[in-house]
This record gives C-alpha cells, sequence and structure tokens, in this order.
C-alpha cells in the first residue's frame, strides 16, 4: 500500500495482496518511521465496516485510518472499478479529499517489480 499526503488529500495505492487482505481481514495497515524512538512514526490504513455509507477517517495523534463501507469494497473488488473517493467535511478545517486506488503496473519498463499490481488498462495502446 502507498500513501501520498498533498495538502488537504489522502491517496492510497493498494496491489492485488493489500486489496486481497482488506477483504479477507477487514482491515491492512503500514507504519512509516520517522525515528528510532517509540512514537516517531505515522501508522496509515484502512479498515472496512458496515456501520459507515461513505468514506470517513479515525485518526489520533501517529495513526490515520480510512473507513471503507463494506459494501464499496466489495463492489470495488468484483468489478473494474479503479478507485473510490470521497471528502470528508472536517468543519472549519475544511475538506480532507480521500482517494483509494488500484495500483496498476507501470508502462514504462521501470524496473519496480509489478508481479502484485493491477494489470494496466493502458497496456498495449500508443501514448
Amino acid at each position: 500500500m502507498k500513501l501520498r499526503i498533498q495538502g488537504n488529500s489522502l491517496r492510497l495505492r493498494l496491489t492485488i495482496s493489500d486489496l486481497s487482505r482488506l477483504a479477507d481481514d477487514g482491515h491492512i495497515s503500514a507504519t512509516v518511521c520517522f525515528g528510532p524512538s517509540p512514537g516517531l512514526g505515522l501508522t496509515y490504513g484502512i479498515s472496512r465496516s458496515d456501520h459507515v455509507h461513505q468514506l470517513a477517517v479515525e485518526s489520533s495523534p501517529q495513526k490515520v485510518f480510512v473507513i471503507l463501507p463494506s459494501a464499496e469494497l466489495c463492489n470495488w473488488i468484483s468489478t473494474d472499478q479503479v478507485g473510490i473517493s470521497g471528502d470528508v467535511n472536517l468543519g472549519d478545517w475544511g475538506v480532507l479529499s480521500i482517494l483509494l486506488e488500484k495500483d496498476f503496473a507501470c508502462l514504462d519498463r521501470s524496473d519496480e517489480d509489478s508481479a502484485d499490481m493491477f494489470p494496466n488498462p493502458l497496456l498495449g495502446t500508443e501514448c
């Protein structure tokens, strides 16, 4: 799972196995460490829930999780749908934009391992 934070937006890209684990276990997460001491990291992830009807966020000082409705996850897994997006109202802080995407294999023949990536729908087309 890859995380991109830019301004008031979160973008998470999931591989095939990430999406499979999310479906099977109900959550996936990863941690990025910023130093050798405990508490100097950020744990991020996605959890599915039967209790929400749109994307939501749960956060604490070193943790942020996107909460995904179970029905949307089921549809996302079983179709060619590329992603799920939504906005979370933050009141006086504005809006947090969230984008969850299937991680496609690169077309540029880079050395990045693409074995666990979704087939790129543009493969075989000319730029």
